[in-house]
């Protein structure tokens, strides 16, 4: 756990008081995050990090700081990092949440930001393995609106999935939106693959407009697997090769089993091993 944070450029102790009385994010989650990983002392992917984060701003009606820039979080980031005597590899939340103050309605547009750090071991992209075992999570639906592709504080449908999942005896559960289509995890996004081509939810589905995802996308087409985004339903599933999840912080996680169908990784292994070459790893 991080021993220090990082509240509007000032380094406080994680183990007091940090949030301000009536913090919006607490309050109604009236904010934002984004959850970047640290490799070797670089945070990667910073520049597609913030450039959904400042979305999401504008989508929430927020104001953008002027000096809200790459070399603004990466100096802010790196600050903490030296503080918290992580060299390496590393774990960051970066939150932005509307200034105190109000009920629903805000008295301010203006945004705080904090940033966590947490250390972690490893400094590649490895793949999971034991593959993971999921099915879906049909009780709450995703609503498709403009919020839905960036990481807003309102998390609930990803908590309770997960926690049922856990209940199941299984490693996550698949998010569907309001039209039944399968668009996500808990906290990934998810990419099917048949006959040596790539599937994944497009971002009008409602699902997260994943660093990752985007990531794993312009790797295949460089290497010249075709990719398609399309809507998802379980039939697809059951009949694909391979399934995996992708976030910023795992890269890709295989999934083993999705009900009465089991997967190899074999697409799953070589998007590891790009992505570790793409970033010197």
């Amino acid at each position: 756990m991080s021993q220090y944070v990082n509240s509007n450029g000032n380094l406080l102790s994680a183990e007091g008081y940090v949030l301000e009385a009536g913090n919006r994010g607490y309050l109604y989650g009236d904010g934002l995050f984004e959850t970047i990983r640290v490799v070797k002392g670089k945070t990667l992917n910073l520049q597609q990090h913030l450039n959904r984060l400042l979305d999401g701003m504008e989508a929430l009606e927020m104001e953008v700081p002027s000096d809200f820039d790459f070399a603004f979080f990466e100096r802010e980031i790196h600050t903490l990092l030296i503080k918290n005597e992580i060299d390496l590899n590393a774990r960051v939340r970066l939150s932005i949440d509307r200034k105190t103050g109000g009920h629903f309605l805000p008295i301010s547009n203006k945004v705080d930001y904090l940033i966590e750090a947490d250390r972690i071991p490893e400094y590649e992209f490895r793949l999971n393995q034991e593959g993971l075992v999921v099915d879906l999570f049909d009780e709450i639906k995703k609503p498709i609106n403009s919020l839905s592709n960036f990481k807003t504080k309102n998390c609930l449908i990803y908590i309770l999935g997960r926690i049922r999942a856990v209940k199941k005896g299984l490693d996550d559960h698949l998010i569907l939106n309001e039209k039944n289509s399968i668009i996500e995890s808990t906290s990934s996004n998810l990419f099917l693959v048949s006959n040596g081509v790539l599937y994944t939810s497009s971002l009008d589905s409602g699902c997260l407009g994943g660093t990752m995802r985007m990531q794993i996308i312009n790797l295949a087409i460089e290497n010249n697997i075709k990719v398609y985004e399309c809507n998802l339903n379980p039939q697809n599933l059951l009949a694909a090769d391979e399934m995996f999840l992708t976030n910023a912080i795992n890269g890709v996680r295989w999934i083993k089993k999705f009900r009465s169908k089991s997967y190899i990784n074999e697409m799953a292994s070589k998007l590891v091993s790009l992505l570790n070459k793409k970033w010197n790893l």
